[in-house]
């Protein structure tokens, strides 16, 4: 006699797999999900751009000084011809997409160069900036949350309680102009602007930091009381361990999702960050660009730095979406079997 027999269970046929393994379907479909965010990215942006009353070529005779008037319709025509404005809109479309998916981002409009050149030069800076506002804000954001739960003083814990809320509320071209007020006027530590060297990168960075380490600090300090709170950290408290050694190890890696979710969004704003950063600062980044090239009403420039930057928002994400089961292994991509 069979246990099936005996429990009076018929076992479920074994279901074939696809053949491809969970966590490699769940990545193919992000990425598919990628691919569709900046097809409508890049949509969207051209349709704006040529919904705009004026267009770029007018923008360009009036920047030299010459009126549209006075040109003949051949030497308008050749104009037009000469950037690609004579074809219909949805062969323009075509040819952009077509292009950007080869690696090629056409030809600038307002500064007759190749567009990858020019992304080619700035982009080195503007990551460098990135990357340091980044590793600020989590050091400023994360250990200020830290601390805040950590401390007993309840004036104390007021205290950097409401600081985020402060950071928040506060302009970043003001806090770049206070900055610049403060350590490059008055106290003559770093240079007011300009690119080169690291010095050059810390007044920009912390401005950019402020913001992000506020929201993450906010998120933080509220996921770490509630974690504090829970049942685990005062049974394990009870046992023996330090408060400081529960907090750091256990009631942290717990809190960090939130944070995280949140982390991927502010990263991906870096881009946006940094036009005003680079503005105030007056750093030769991606930043300034993309401002010359929205007042230029440079299409394909534009259209450029805003797919570059849509990319790395969904790259970033994509990355922190993955590493989720790392800090919670209860997180999964393995799907449910009902």
């Amino acid at each position: 006699m069979t246990t099936a027999e005996i429990t009076g269970v018929i076992p479920r046929p074994a279901q074939r797999g696809s053949g491809v393994h969970p966590a490699v379907r769940y990545v193919s479909g992000r990425v598919l999900q990628a691919v569709a965010v900046l097809w409508a990215v890049y949509t969207v942006t051209f349709g704006i751009l040529y919904l705009l009353p004026s267009d770029p070529v007018s923008l360009q005779l009036a920047a030299a000084n010459v009126q549209v008037d006075e040109l003949s319709p051949a030497e308008l025509a050749a104009a037009k011809t000469q950037y690609g404005l004579d074809k219909p809109l949805l062969t323009q479309y075509f040819d952009h997409l077509g292009g950007l998916l080869h690696g090629d981002f056409g030809q600038s409009i307002s500064l007759h160069r190749p567009v990858g050149g020019l992304l080619a030069e700035r982009l080195p800076s503007t990551l460098a900036l990135g990357g340091t506002a980044v590793v600020l804000a989590l050091l400023l954001g994360g250990g200020l949350a830290y601390l805040a739960a950590y401390v007993r003083l309840r004036w104390l814990k007021t205290v950097l309680n409401r600081l985020p809320a402060v950071g928040v509320s506060l302009p970043p071209f003001f806090v770049g102009l206070l900055l610049i007020q403060v350590f490059a006027f008055d106290l003559g530590w770093f240079p007011a602007t300009g690119t080169t060297g690291f010095s050059s990168l810390v007044l920009p960075a912390v401005t950019m930091a402020v913001p992000t380490a506020a929201m993450l600090a906010q998120v933080l300090t509220r996921s770490l009381d509630d974690q504090l709170a829970e049942p685990y950290v005062t049974t394990a408290v009870a046992r023996g361990l330090s408060r400081q050694y529960v907090q750091a190890r256990h009631a942290l890696r717990n809190a960090l999702l939130p944070a995280l979710t949140l982390l991927g969004l502010l990263l991906g704003a870096t881009v946006t960050e940094s036009v005003v950063a680079e503005t105030v600062f007056s750093r030769q980044g991606v930043g300034q660009l993309a401002q010359q090239a929205v007042l230029a009403q440079d299409v394909p420039l534009v259209q450029a730095i805003v797919v570059v930057a849509a990319t790395a928002f969904v790259l970033i994400n994509l990355v922190i979406d993955l590493v989720y089961p790392l800090f919670d292994p209860r997180i999964t991509h393995t799907p449910r079997v009902s």
